[in-house]
Formats: C-alpha cells, sequence, structure tokens
C-alpha cells in the first residue's frame, strides 16, 4: 500500500478493508466529490494530488488543503452521514483506493486501529486548515503560490506540476491576471519554470526561499503526527470526539 495510512494498519485491520477496496485511476481535473453531495466513497490515495476547494456563493473558490498518499478523502464519513462541505478536485493524476463509505463505517466501529487511523488523518488535515487559514489572511499572495506548490510537488514527489493558470487561480481565490503577475516574478526568481502544456516546472530550493514559513511548518508537523505511535492516542468514542 503506497498509501501512508492504509500502509500504516496492521495486517488484521487492514484485512477488514481490503476486500472491498477497489483501485482507480486518478484523472486530472476530475471532481471526485462536490459540496452538497453526500459522502459515497472513502478515497485513499496512492500518487497524485486532490486539492479541496471551498467555493462561495458568488462563484468563487478557494483551496483549504491538498491530500495525497498521506492522508484520505471523505473519511468524515464516519461521523455520520452528512453532505460534503468541500468540492475534491484531483490537480496531479495519480492512483487511489476506495471503498464505499458505509462499508468503513463498519470497518471503523470494528477496528480500533482504523480509529486511530482516523484520528491521524484528522489531527493532519487540521494542521493544514489552521495554518491555511493564518497564511491567507497574513501572507502575500507570491508566497502562499510557492506553499501551495511546494505542498503538491511534495503529494507528487517530482518536480513537474500539471498545473494551469486557471486552476492556481480557482486554488488561491485570486484573479488570474494576479496568478500570471505572481508566476512571471517566480521565473524573474529562478522559483519556477512553465511552459505552454500546463506544466510548471519547480526549481524546490528556491521556491522555498520565496514560500512563507507556513509550508515548512506544515510539513514538520504533519511527519511528527505520523511519527508518533498511533497506539498512544485514545480511542474516537462517539461522533462528538472530533
Amino acid at each position: 500500500m503506497s498509501n501512508r495510512l492504509l500502509a500504516e494498519l496492521p495486517a488484521p485491520d487492514l484485512d477488514l478493508l481490503e476486500p472491498e477496496l477497489e483501485t482507480f485511476a486518478l484523472e486530472q481535473d476530475a471532481v471526485l466529490l462536490r459540496a452538497g453531495d453526500d459522502i459515497e466513497y472513502v478515497v485513499f490515495p496512492h500518487s497524485g494530488a486532490i486539492a479541496l476547494m471551498i467555493d462561495m456563493a458568488d462563484g468563487h473558490t478557494v483551496a483549504t488543503a491538498a491530500v495525497g498518499r498521506e492522508g484520505a478523502v471523505g473519511m468524515l464519513s464516519v461521523l455520520g452521514p452528512s453532505p460534503s462541505t468541500t468540492t475534491a478536485i484531483v490537480r496531479a493524476a495519480g492512483t487511489a483506493s476506495r471503498i464505499p463509505a458505509s462499508r468503513f463505517y463498519s470497518a471503523f466501529g470494528r477496528s480500533p486501529a482504523i480509529r486511530r487511523m482516523v484520528q491521524t488523518h484528522v489531527r493532519a488535515m487540521l494542521v493544514q486548515f489552521q495554518l491555511g487559514l493564518a497564511c491567507n489572511a497574513l501572507h502575500p499572495v507570491e508566497a502562499r503560490m510557492a506553499r501551495w506548490l511546494l505542498q503538491l510537488r511534495d503529494c507528487v514527489d517530482h518536480d513537474a506540476l500539471p498545473l494551469t493558470q486557471q486552476a492556481l487561480s480557482q486554488m488561491l481565490g485570486v484573479r488570474r491576471t494576479t496568478v500570471t503577475l505572481v508566476m512571471r516574478n517566480l521565473r524573474t526568481r529562478g522559483a519556477i519554470r512553465s511552459d505552454r502544456r500546463g506544466l510548471i516546472e519547480i526549481d524546490r530550493a528556491g521556491l522555498a526561499a520565496a514560500a512563507c514559513e507556513c509550508h515548512n511548518a506544515m510539513r514538520l508537523e504533519v511527519e511528527e503526527i505520523f511519527a508518533t505511535n498511533s497506539t498512544h492516542l485514545p480511542e474516537i468514542k462517539s461522533r462528538d470526539a472530533i
């Protein structure tokens, strides 16, 4: 299992999920889940990157988190049936496994290890949400774009990101003209190179110099969460525990 959450499950607990797991392709720009839809599947990426987006009533959007092989989409369905609050869009193609949310909920109720896995995921996502909120409020667009590009690079683990300016505009919640200006600045600094096919080639060191401290803080905190022995965490006892 390339997905870190699944890979850390003991074999007997993974066996509760594996018969129901279906591997499928994450198609570039595919919408896996729309805000307001019921969560039908829990999706565990093995490669690629998924952006969780907030859709505003006036048509504006902004990304709240990036999910790669360290996470999952739809896992909070264990708290009970409720519409999704975010839209999940594939921003870099890859592969994933999915399991019906009802089946995952059943395994969740039977396995302390799966409950601890959910806690690990929730803690990691809260890091993104909290630091991302502060970043959006306090840091300039150039630093935020650099941070997002580094986050997506962490998900795909290579320096060529299949992103258009329109996709970046939607993720950052800014006009496309703003994205054009910021990309020009990053190119001048040698942090990125882009071509006409919608690929952005990044220089990791240069981009890190342009980014705010949020990317490094997120990465270190998430790694610490995974490094902590999850067996030491208390179990979730009810839907009110998160």
